[in-house]
């Protein structure tokens, strides 16, 4: 109630207006006669809380309470909850909780872990079973999510083990190059458990830490033809941001794109009514003309408003100064462009809703993709080409998701990707909450690991394009608390062949592979072990240099780079270099993963 909101905590929200607000909005509740869903368990509370008599009446009418997934539950249902248990002695409790304490993984949402942790001291003489039974995983993979999870300290202790008594196949970790790397790999891998295990696609999931991560996995998936379906979630390339980012850069390069105008004409807010799109529609119909060139008679004319016009004839410059720069501008910056000029990165950034920043992630996956592009026709035409493919659903399809919408799932063989420092665990999640952040993750880890019931892979990869950049990224954390008797690593060298890796160097499950131990991630071929608290600055040999913002390089220089070759440095941005590779074209990368030729 906003009796009960603290001066210092209204401050935080809405520029300090965080007070009025609320208090203005539960009024007009009161006045509507009206509940949001999180009042139905306030006023209830509120309820109880000032009517002894009526709390009376429902403690009688309860003779047992039973909660599930209490490790979910946030501290208003935790109040709601003492309420209703405290009507009888310590000595005639009536109270049942289940729930996992190492999956809680909604603290985002609100979920309170504490409200477990503390369950015993809440009711005193309360009794513990612990189901360590495990009726899914077999032994490796549990001794695996084990290890990981026993390095929080905020748990309750408890040690599972298989019902079938088998160890199973060991958790395999696959180190890469690139990001690309790892889904060819992953791909190349569930054709294998195909043709060699007879496994259904069905059985088959990939788990990633974001959204972003799927885009490359959906690419591969479509050029092999392995069917899939993303869970939780629209596949990339028909996600609402995504398909509104591909309407300007369309509208763009050919402006007779009528269906790609009608979806972004307000897209940001214009101040453009239903009755003004409807007379371009009109007009461009009557007069068999393309949407855009109906606008451009609609300026000239008064039928319109004087701003209606002005703001049409603005988003007509936007759009033929877009075009006119597509013929010397690549791809992924003119996608940059595009999207801050025209409002719409800006919209999603002043979005408050808990989506916005994946959204934002997604934008920014998108332009990096489009590097890979010379010409904005070309990516276009490769986007309508896996548009088509992908059109098609099939009952049996490797099933791809977020660590988030997995829990409560199972599958045979579990990919999980990205295992990397500050992807995973989020770097978000550890500057936001710290150590309760962590401990959340390695939760999260938990959760992914105890998801497979045959076969558990890990990957991570070397590097990956972050902002249009290519960025070191160093080995999650997590790898390094993987007991080494239950995990087997690969013996994929660590280079930028990208396509040259052939089918036998993927035989990764313990069966093909008996390399071992763990460490040797760390020590494989131009990656040295670096410790993941803290990240570092890396040269070409992939070793830790000293931090610093001055760059050793200079316009004009030749230099390597260890995937895209060698080349001329055209352009330098503190860290950031541009440079004219002989082979690869102009890049943007940075000066860490350079060096002067010889």
């Amino acid at each position: 109630m906003p009796k009960d909101i603290g001066s210092s905590t209204s401050s935080m929200f809405a520029n300090g207006l965080g007070d009025k607000l609320y208090k203005d909005y539960q009024q007009r509740l009161i006045d509507l006669n009206a509940a949001d869903f999180g009042d139905i368990l306030l006023l209830c509370i509120k309820l109880f809380r000032e009517n002894p008599d009526i709390l009376s009446i429902y403690h009688k009418r309860f003779k047992y309470i039973l909660v599930d997934e209490y490790q979910d539950s946030n501290v208003a249902q935790y109040l709601w909850l003492r309420l209703l248990a405290q009507g009888k002695p310590a000595s005639e409790a009536n109270i049942c909780v289940v729930g996992d304490d190492d999956q809680s993984i909604y603290g985002w949402r609100g979920a309170e872990i504490d409200n477990i942790l503390r369950f015993e001291k809440d009711f005193p003489g309360a009794k513990t079973i612990k189901l360590e039974m495990n009726y899914r995983s077999t032994g490796h993979i549990l001794n695996c999510a084990a290890s990981v999870i026993a390095n929080n300290e905020g748990r309750l202790d408890k040690t599972l083990f298989s019902a079938s008594g088998e160890d199973g196949e060991k958790v395999c970790v696959s180190p890469f190059w690139g990001s690309e790397d790892e889904a060819r790999h992953v791909a190349g891998q569930i054709e294998q458990l195909q043709r060699e295990e007879n496994e259904q696609l069905n059985e088959i999931a990939i788990l990633v830490r974001t959204s972003a991560q799927m885009r490359e996995f959906e690419e591969i998936f479509i050029k092999r033809g392995i069917n899939y379906r993303v869970i939780g979630g629209a596949k990339f390339y028909e996600r609402r941001e995504i398909r509104d980012a591909l309407a300007y850069l369309r509208i763009t390069y050919q402006q007779s794109y009528d269906l790609a105008l009608e979806r972004i004409i307000n897209v940001p807010k214009r101040g453009l009514g239903s009755a003004t799109i409807q007379m371009i529609i009109r007009v461009a119909r009557s007069q068999h003309i393309p949407m855009l060139q109906a606008i451009r008679l609609l300026i000239e004319t008064e039928e319109l408003g004087k701003k209606q016009r002005e703001t049409l004839g603005f988003l007509v410059a936007q759009f033929d100064d877009w075009n006119k720069r597509s013929a010397n501008t690549s791809p992924f910056e003119l996608a940059e462009e595009i999207l801050d000029e025209s409002g719409y990165t800006a919209m999603w950034k002043q979005e408050k809703s808990a989506d916005a920043p994946g959204r934002l992630e997604n934008l920014k996956e998108l332009v990096n993709f489009m590097q890979e592009f010379d010409a904005l026709g070309d990516f276009l035409e490769h986007i309508a080409l896996v548009l088509e493919r992908s059109s098609g659903e099939s009952k049996d399809a490797v099933s791809i998701m977020t660590l988030h919408a997995a829990k409560g799932l199972e599958f045979n063989n579990v990919f999980l990707a990205g295992w990397e420092e500050g992807l995973f665990p989020s770097q978000r999640s550890l500057d936001e909450n710290g150590n309760a952040g962590l401990e959340e993750e390695r939760r999260l880890a938990y959760v992914g690991i105890t998801r497979a019931k045959k076969r558990s892979f890990i990957s991570l990869a070397q590097n990956r394009r972050i902002h249009g950049l290519t960025q070191s990224a160093l080995p999650s954390r997590f790898l390094d608390e993987l007991p080494k008797n239950s995990v087997i690593v690969s013996n994929i060298e660590l280079s930028s062949s990208g396509d040259n890796y052939s089918q036998n160097n993927f035989k990764q499950a313990s069966k093909y592979n008996k390399h071992d131990p763990l460490d040797d991630i760390y020590d494989a071929p131009n990656w040295k072990r670096m410790r993941a608290n803290s990240p570092k600055t890396i040269n070409a040999n992939f070793e830790e240099v000293p931090e610093g913002n001055n760059s050793a390089f200079r316009k004009g220089m030749r230099v390597t780079h260890l995937k895209f070759g060698q080349g001329t440095i055209s352009n330098v941005e503190g860290k950031k270099l541009a440079i004219d590779f002989d082979s690869a074209g102009r890049k943007k990368v940075l000066d860490s993963f350079v060096k002067i030729s010889d």
